[in-house]
């Protein structure tokens, strides 16, 4: 591998590790997807990385375990879409994409889709394809500028023509509504977090706009607004198929819900629901998440200790 290719951190991998799935284009000797000043270059999943900024919004579980929610969801209804030997291509749409990481890990799921992302901050949406170039998927993965509450970010340039529609609608939006805490001035940090474009209940009405007919969408709460969830999803007319309550550590409350949602002659007559549990009792990963992970292209098991 080329040294400027490299991640900005040396890579945490057991010895022997060779990552699953697409390998990233790298630099190809273009300096603007070399990291910037206050920017690092962060491995993501498999050998994609990702432009962040060393003090700003960062990705994190809850996007780790959006993206895996919505590869399992792709691969109980369209199993060729998914893994190295795809043949099928979806059309994915990921709302308020921000920094790109939940939309690249949908790349690096489904290689052969065309994953499309929204986001309103320019700074976050210029990293964000940035990332796509680096990794080499910029042929198949576009970041609009714009409101995800906006229906002409998504408005075809054909006048009159249908909007269009995504067969995996993806979200993780703010926790915490305007004002209810002190918010960040850290660049990113504020929108990312609080909700300056609407919260879950948005974000279901627009997936409800652009979700096909056999279509499933994928989004990821905090556990403290259900009430607001529920209430998001009804107003929606999508129908809950399945409810991932995640939990950090054994015996402690849920942190976040991931929903899949789904139109309603598509969707089965019970809601699956089910936790998560990221670590155990010994502070050590489950085998969920252990299994996660190993699906995802991160490793499993930590390095050995020298």
């Amino acid at each position: 591998m080329d040294p400027r290719d490299q991640p900005s951190r040396p890579a945490r991998r057991p010895e022997g590790f060779v990552a699953k799935g697409p390998r990233p284009a790298g630099t190809r000797g273009d300096p603007t997807l070399d990291p910037a000043e206050g920017e690092e270059r962060s491995l993501l999943t498999g050998d994609f990385q990702l432009f962040q900024l060393v003090r700003g919004h960062r990705w994190s579980m809850d996007d780790l375990v959006t993206a895996y929610i919505a590869r399992e969801s792709a691969l109980a209804r369209w199993p060729d879409a998914v893994g190295d030997d795809a043949t099928r291509s979806l059309a994915c749409l990921d709302m308020g994409c921000g920094i790109g990481s939940v939309l690249l890990m949908c790349a690096w799921s489904l290689p052969r889709s065309h994953c499309t992302g929204i986001e309103a901050q320019p700074r976050s949406a210029s990293m964000a394809r940035r990332s796509a170039r680096f990794n080499g998927v910029d042929d198949r993965v576009r970041v609009l500028d714009g409101d995800l509450r906006d229906p002409s970010v998504l408005t075809s340039e054909i006048a009159d023509s249908p909007a269009p529609r995504f067969d995996l609608v993806t979200g993780t939006p703010p926790y915490f509504r305007d004002g209810e805490g002190v918010e960040s001035t850290v660049d990113q940090r504020g929108p990312c977090r609080f909700e300056h474009r609407g919260g879950v209940e948005d974000y279901a009405l627009s997936a409800a706009r652009y979700l096909s007919d056999d279509g499933v969408a994928v989004l990821c709460a905090g556990s403290l607004e259900r009430d607001r969830a529920a209430a998001g999803i009804a107003a929606s007319g999508l129908d809950l198929i399945r409810w991932v309550e995640v939990v950090p550590r054994a015996f402690k409350a849920p942190l976040v819900d991931v929903y899949v949602l789904a139109r309603r002659a598509s969707a089965p007559s019970t809601v699956e629901r089910e936790t998560l549990v990221v670590r155990g009792l010994d502070e050590q990963w489950t085998p969920a998440f252990v299994a996660l992970r190993d699906a995802m292209g991160i490793p499993s098991a930590p390095p050995k200790r020298r």
